[in-house]
């Protein structure tokens, strides 16, 4: 069975950093386009970045220059470095796997609190 898990988040001040990390399990990794999503309280979620299979990324407007995405296929992980965070970062992140003609799969989440 499919399982994805993240790791990293906390409670950090506002210019501060985290590293997310996403462990996938019983997948073809290197196959799928991984991404993270998030979603604040009261709000969607969203997407926050995403990366192919072959490594190229994508960003939200909002993370562009902050946010890095990045993976490492053999070890079947996904990382989100994410600097200079900002309190409108506040929210659960999830970690996200996806294949065309496949259902995705997803992780429990995270939460990451940015203080001001």
């Amino acid at each position: 069975q499919a399982q994805l898990v993240e790791s990293g988040g906390g409670l950090v001040q506002a210019g501060g950093s985290l590293r997310l990390s996403c462990a996938a399990s019983a997948i073809l990794f290197s196959l799928d386009t991984m991404r993270w999503y998030r979603q604040a309280p009261g709000k969607q979620r969203e997407l926050v970045a995403s990366i192919s299979g072959g490594g190229t990324p994508t960003y939200a407007d909002s993370v562009k220059g902050r946010f890095t995405i990045s993976r490492d296929n053999p070890k079947k992980t996904m990382y989100l470095q994410m600097d200079n965070l900002k309190p409108e970062d506040t929210a659960v992140y999830y970690c996200n796997s996806f294949r065309r003609g496949r259902v995705d799969y997803w992780g429990q989440g995270t939460q990451v609190t940015v203080s001001s």
